[in-house]
């Protein structure tokens, strides 16, 4: 029997990557955007495009448009965290669910980087700079997804 067995790289080379960073909680999303930043450094991403948008719910639209114009992979970060109404239940369903029709629709990975917390102390452990941090965390998931599927169309 023979068994062909395939998994991406985090080898960012030669691919064109986006990240999205929600600005809504920007001192959690900046940490995000900074784990992001130093996987896709160390992926070897010659250049990355970041957006700014104002907040997880407008993810999923930029992020479509970014894959409608030739972005191999988007790392789409953010942080929603729950608060005293219903709100956080809303924002953090519908951008995760935008998020995972655009990845669909198009065939472009995109990551889920969104922090959903019930606290701003666990937003912030997992933005903090390390190996626990979830942008990066995001990002080498979509490297490692476009980097998948360029192996399967070769």
């Amino acid at each position: 029997m023979i068994i062909d067995e395939l998994e991406g790289a985090v080898d960012a080379t030669g691919l064109q990557v986006a990240v999205v960073q929600a600005r809504f909680n920007e001192s959690i999303t900046e940490g995000l955007l900074a784990g992001a930043l130093d996987v896709l450094e160390r992926a070897g991403a010659a250049h990355v495009t970041v957006v700014k948008v104002p907040g997880a719910f407008e993810l999923p639209v930029v992020a479509a448009r970014l894959a409608a114009v030739g972005f191999d992979a988007i790392v789409a970060v953010g942080a929603v965290i729950l608060g005293e109404t219903d709100h956080y239940e809303h924002i953090a369903h519908r951008s995760s669910e935008g998020l995972a029709r655009v990845m669909l629709e198009t065939g472009v990975p995109v990551s889920f980087g969104i922090l959903t917390v019930r606290s701003p102390e666990h937003a912030r452990v997992r933005s903090e700079p390390g190996p626990r941090n979830k942008g990066g965390e995001a990002a080498e998931a979509a490297v490692r997804a476009a980097d998948l599927l360029r192996r399967l169309s070769a």
